[in-house]
């Protein structure tokens, strides 16, 4: 299709010209002056540069292969969400949109984990359109959390407000939004063991015998911890974020640098009771999300903090990540990189999410650009057919194929709410990179 564009473009040039010679050797045999056949000449001359320079442009942005792949992938998100976000308030009922399944969209609890992503997926669209419907879509579904900031049955909080009401202040800067993010940070150090020197994740579960879990995606409730000491002045949310993350880095993660799920403490003495998983293969297992939880937490943690061990943290999981002999080539990994099914089993399009926003952070701090082309690599895999739904289909979510938990076959090969939220921050985060 651009073969023939261009080919029609220089046909046109080349047609130009010969009319123009073809009608100046006229007009010289009747007589016309010479100063107007120059102005003519100059003029038609001025057109055909301007033609050859536009399709000269785009000759060279076709051969290096350039397109507006976040342009593109905006139209398409404004397409999908505005769906999403009709049917999420249907009969003036606001409600919190999780997965599409069985050809309906899930709803959930403003008191579930994923609660604060749909209004964190508006205020990104805010920032990647700066269209004010999506400020008001968002603050409609980040004022609705509201209760959340009292919240203590779990660690989740952080990513429930800090991607709600955290994106609020920041895209508008309301002042009414600091004391909700001071509270829910008060609510998540009620689950601060000191002996032990960890946020408790989960409850005790006497069935599994667990008294003090600790799961690796309470690294990423941490930027909640360093916002809030930035935004009282009160460092001991920094301090309990930091214990937390060396804590997590001294017993989460093997000698390859893969990473357990699930820890057991003893909150008395902090000894560690056990290493399991909850939602991947075995406990012995490296379940994909969970790696990619670990890549961007000590990212995020390094950017908050400048301590260099959790950047080199980072990195050693990255390296695990993408040297893994079962990471395919478009770097969208499946669910676990030690299921033996493995190809036949499912992708996670949330993992490959969640890494190319890490990558791209990754990369603003380091400058390698190893971590530049593998995050574009994901952006690319993940805004194909493979991936990305057509729209008008899947419930008005972007993407497809993601995985909550296979081993209790809970929303395996769906679209999920998380995967679009990091792939709308990667969106951005690239973009960035730019200015």
């Amino acid at each position: 299709m651009q073969e023939q564009y261009f080919m029609k473009k220089f046909q046109t040039f080349a047609l130009n010209f010969e009319k123009l010679f073809l009608n100046l050797s006229q007009a010289s045999r009747l007589g016309v002056s010479w100063l107007v056949i120059t102005n003519h000449i100059m003029n038609n001359l001025r057109k055909s540069i301007s033609l050859m320079a536009a399709v000269t442009m785009i000759a060279a942005c076709a051969n290096t292969g350039k397109k507006d792949i976040i342009g593109e992938n905006i139209q398409n998100a404004e397409v999908q969400l505005s769906t999403l976000c009709e049917e999420s308030q249907k009969d003036d009922t606001l409600r919190i949109p999780q997965k599409y399944q069985n050809g309906k969209v899930d709803f959930v609890s403003i008191y579930d984990w994923v609660s604060g992503f749909p209004a964190g997926e508006f205020w990104y669209m805010y920032d990647l359109t700066k269209d004010e419907k999506w400020a008001d879509e968002a603050t409609k579904f980040t004022e609705v959390l509201a209760p959340v900031q009292f919240y203590t049955g779990n660690h989740d909080v952080g990513f429930m407000i800090n991607d709600s009401y955290g994106l609020g202040l920041k895209y508008k800067n309301r002042k009414e939004y600091v004391p909700v993010i001071i509270n829910t940070a008060k609510s998540l150090i009620t689950r601060y063991k000191p002996n032990a020197k960890i946020i408790q994740s989960w409850n005790a579960n006497p069935k599994k015998d667990w008294v003090c879990p600790v799961i690796i995606d309470n690294m990423m409730n941490l930027e909640l911890l360093f916002n809030a000491t930035e935004l009282s002045g009160d460092s001991t949310y920094y301090k309990i974020a930091v214990e937390h993350a060396e804590t997590t880095m001294k017993n989460h993660f093997r000698n390859d640098y893969s990473t357990w799920h699930v820890v057991d403490y003893d909150p008395e003495t902090g000894a560690v009771r056990g290493k399991y998983t909850a939602q991947g293969y075995s406990d012995e297992s490296a379940w994909a999300r969970g790696q990619a939880w670990g890549l961007y937490g000590y990212t995020a943690a390094y950017r908050h903090t400048h301590i260099q061990k959790f950047l080199d943290q980072a990195e050693k999981i990255e390296n695990f990540i993408f040297t893994n002999k079962n990471m395919p080539e478009d770097l969208v990994p499946y669910w676990d990189y030690d299921c033996p099914d493995i190809p036949n089993t499912p992708r996670d399009v949330s993992s490959a999410s969640i890494m190319a926003s890490a990558l791209y952070d990754l990369y603003s701090i380091t400058g390698k650009e190893d971590y530049l082309k593998k995050a574009d690599k994901i952006i690319e895999s993940l805004s194909s057919s493979a991936y990305r739904a057509e729209q008008g289909t899947n419930g008005g979510f972007i993407l497809m194929r993601s995985v909550t938990s296979f081993p209790a076959n809970a929303g395996v090969d769906v679209p999920l709410n998380y995967a679009d939220y990091y792939f709308l921050e990667a969106l951005i985060r690239k973009r960035d990179l730019k200015k």
